[in-house]
């Protein structure tokens, strides 16, 4: 396939003839993503690609999708100026949280604008993959909302150490199945769920939960997203006069609350987008999720992006303490970002994500889930001042972590 360089480029009069927040015709972010698919999912690939743009701006998808962001999932959710933490920073931190949003996470915004699609697409069947749990959740929560079968693919890891959205999916009326090769987590979970679409290509709706996969996944989910950074900017104009933050943060695994919290603010280049990643027992220790960091171009899961590999292009197994960030690769959006310069990409440590947990929950009396974590400790590693504005994405809650925050404290954490 042909790749088009996709950045924000100065046309003749001065103007960005091209913008950061779209792929080019083939699916490319620069020179990352694109389809890469077995010829039995090419239909309904193709189907997607063809249809989701059409589908998406419709007048009655938009209402439909609209209201029940407002009525079903809770939106807008606020935008909480952290009073305490930013003082401990010197500084004006807000946190979008979308850990208030029904289901706990961000994701359900996806969920919500892919059940919609899948329906006028005339599927009946979906299918879904997930790490944390969140996406499978929210996933079984808008199929029991539009009465449609779902099966969610689990790493066998993660469905121990995410006992409780596993027992929320089954309540849902999910059928939860473990992946049991690999490393037992996020990776091995999507290779089972794409071999179930492969089997099953005409009933079944795949509802990826990140900023990955073949075209148009990657930008469909940044999409359905875009409604965090698309509140956030209404939300900073009313609080402060001001529509624009100097930065953006959010968590990246695969990369979807990062995307839909920059999503309007690709184009603003003084906005500065900051994505922190999982360096689990640290970047260099063998244990870690930090992609860009260590990984190099290839393609996984349907897409040319970043990935952890050998140098004969084997997989490497990550790891993170957060099951979310548990991912071998990053979107294609994020990998053209990090190589384009447009984002600064930081990582943070287990330890580092625990600590910043206790901290919010005894400064700001809100327990995040841990994937967040990270994110809120990156804020150690930037050079701050009392005129910046920093707006950081809280995308999910931390009751689905308690018991490694009850593990932690036991060990005098």
């Amino acid at each position: 396939m042909t790749t088009t360089k996709n950045i924000a480029e100065t046309g003749t009069a001065g103007k960005p003839v091209r913008s950061y927040r779209s792929p080019d015709e083939q699916g490319y972010y620069g020179k990352f993503g694109g389809a890469f698919i077995p010829e039995m999912l090419y239909p309904n690939v193709e189907e997607l690609r063809t249809r989701y743009l059409e589908i998406m701006h419709e007048a009655a998808f938009q209402k439909e999708f609209r209201a029940l962001l407002k009525d079903y999932v809770g939106r807008p959710t606020p935008l909480y100026l952290a009073k305490r933490l930013s003082r401990k920073y010197n500084t004006n931190i807000y946190l979008k949280r979308e850990d208030l949003c029904h289901t706990g996470a961000h994701k359900v915004n996806n969920t919500v604008g892919q059940i919609l699609l899948a329906q006028r697409l005339g599927k009946k069947r979906i299918i879904a993959e997930t790490g944390a749990g969140q996406h499978g959740v929210a996933t079984a929560t808008v199929c029991a909302l539009k009465g449609i079968e779902c099966i969610v693919y689990m790493g066998e890891k993660d469905i121990e150490r995410q006992a409780p959205n596993v027992a929320r999916m089954k309540m849902l009326g999910a059928r939860v199945i473990p992946a049991v090769s690999g490393s037992k987590t996020l990776k091995d979970a999507t290779n089972e769920a794409i071999r179930d679409w492969i089997n099953n290509p005409h009933d079944t709706h795949y509802i990826i939960g990140s900023v990955v996969g073949p075209h148009p996944y990657p930008d469909m989910v940044a999409r359905f997203q875009s409604v965090i950074s698309e509140e956030i900017r209404v939300q900073l104009k009313e609080t402060t006069g001001k529509e624009l933050p100097t930065h953006v943060m959010a968590c990246v695994g695969g990369g979807s609350n990062a995307a839909g919290t920059f999503y309007h603010f690709l184009d603003e280049l003084n906005v500065e987008l900051i994505a922190v990643e999982a360096a689990g027992h640290g970047v260099t220790s063998g244990m870690s999720a930090a992609t860009t960091r260590l990984g190099k171009p290839g393609v996984l899961h349907g897409s040319r992006s970043l990935v952890m590999q050998t140098a004969d292009g084997q997989v490497v197994e990550p790891h993170s303490i957060s099951a979310g960030l548990d991912y071998p690769g990053i979107g294609p959006l994020h990998a053209h970002l990090y190589e384009s310069g447009r984002g600064t990409f930081l990582s943070a440590t287990d330890e580092e994500a625990l600590a910043a947990a206790f901290e919010l929950a005894k400064l700001e009396g809100i327990i995040p889930a841990l994937e967040s974590s990270h994110a809120l400790a990156a804020l150690d590693q930037l050079q701050l001042n009392e005129k910046d504005t920093v707006v950081l994405c809280l995308s999910g809650r931390g009751d689905k972590d308690l018991a490694t925050y009850m593990h932690a404290m036991g060990t005098g954490e």
